[in-house]
């Protein structure tokens, strides 16, 4: 039996009601679901947060899950996309307002307050230049830089083949250059 027969089978006693299969689901992909928000949100508290949304998310969308490829790849899409959407929260709106750009707030280590304004407005023409590429680049762009996962990370939560996910990635790249003048 292998791993996607014994997906399909679980998701099937689930589906028919079997809470129980469920548990196994969960406990056997836990850890990876956690680690892959915890790589896209840098905060532990939110990737668990985020973690227990995307099982819910996952439970309430099982009838749809084809059985094609494993689970854990399945439900690390269904994690990764609303890890990417926690990131995109207003700041005031995150567990750790200052963590993304807490660097910005009054430095009592004499950085210079000039280089710090300059960098961030760097920040925001990147963040902006991203935010026009088209979605499935930007989608890349966003867990390789945002979310620090590997291009094979990166594939198995698209379902992309990894040439596929390479391409992207240096067209995306090519397009930012070109837009940033860089």
């Amino acid at each position: 039996m292998t791993l996607e027969t014994t997906d399909r089978v679980l998701v099937d006693a689930v589906i028919a009601g079997d809470d129980e299969a469920f548990r196994v689901l969960v406990d056997r992909e836990k850890a990876n679901v956690i680690g892959l928000c915890r790589r896209v949100l840098r905060d532990p508290m939110e990737a668990e947060d985020v973690a227990q949304e995307a099982f819910i998310q996952a439970y309430r969308a099982l009838p749809t899950f084809r059985g094609d490829g494993p689970f854990g790849a399945w439900l690390g899409r269904i994690a990764t996309r609303m890890a990417l959407a926690r990131l995109k929260r207003p700041a005031d709106m995150r567990a750790d307002p200052t963590r993304e750009e807490g660097w910005l707030i009054d430095r009592a280590d004499g950085t210079d307050p000039q280089l710090v304004a300059l960098a961030g407005e760097r920040r925001t023409q990147v963040r902006e230049a991203i935010s026009t590429l088209p979605e499935h680049q930007r989608r890349i762009v966003e867990m390789r830089f945002y979310g620090d996962l590997s291009l094979d990370e990166i594939s198995s939560a698209t379902g992309a083949p990894l040439g596929t996910v390479k391409s992207r990635l240096h067209r995306a790249l090519a397009l930012l250059r070109g837009r940033l003048g860089s």
